[in-house]
């Protein structure tokens, strides 16, 4: 029997049927690709075979005082959080858990996604776009499972964005020139 936190079955605050609506109130264009369930960077390079544009990975972070940030980045970009966080004003930086991603962005892991945002409400979680991943075109993501990718153009990911209440960060998180 598969855990039901991470199981694409488990019950989502928003569906992706429900996103990919208003994605289409919103007139964000989107190439839907349907797949096996994917947890990885390397799942994903794995079965991906040449979908085009920037592959992404989104990381949920928190610090100890409960303050919490997404960062979208490519999939290949190394990111050390301690210079991330102190980046972001000296914080110190860890993954936030399975229960907090769920409660704040409604997804489960693996389906981590800049779309997980139409969830927080209450805008609690400060969003950070590498600036290398929006000369992509286009952007592949989750939306809120990980059996689909939808690829978005960079512009109308901020909007999306956006469109959430959030206004999101774009940073040089390349450790060769940040900081």
């Amino acid at each position: 029997m598969s855990d039901p936190a991470t199981s694409p079955e488990a019950e989502l605050p928003t569906s992706p049927e429900t996103l990919l609506a208003r994605l289409d109130e919103l007139g964000i264009g989107y190439t839907r690709h349907d797949h096996p369930p994917l947890f990885t960077v390397e799942d994903s390079k794995a079965l991906r075979g040449d979908l085009p544009g920037g592959h992404c990975k989104n990381l949920f972070l928190r610090d100890r005082k409960g303050a919490m940030w997404l960062v979208v980045c490519l999939e290949d970009r190394p990111i050390d959080l301690k210079a991330l966080g102190a980046l972001l004003g000296g914080v110190r930086l860890s993954f936030g858990s399975a229960d907090r991603l769920m409660r704040v962005l409604g997804v489960v892991p693996g389906a981590v996604s800049p779309f997980a945002l139409i969830n927080d409400t209450a805008v609690e979680v400060e969003v950070i776009l590498d600036g290398a991943m929006l000369g992509h075109r286009p952007l592949n993501y989750h939306p809120l499972v990980n059996t689909t990718t939808i690829a978005v153009s960079p512009e109308d990911l901020v909007r999306f964005v956006e469109s959430c209440g959030h206004t999101p960060r774009v940073m040089d998180l390349d450790p060769a020139t940040a900081g």
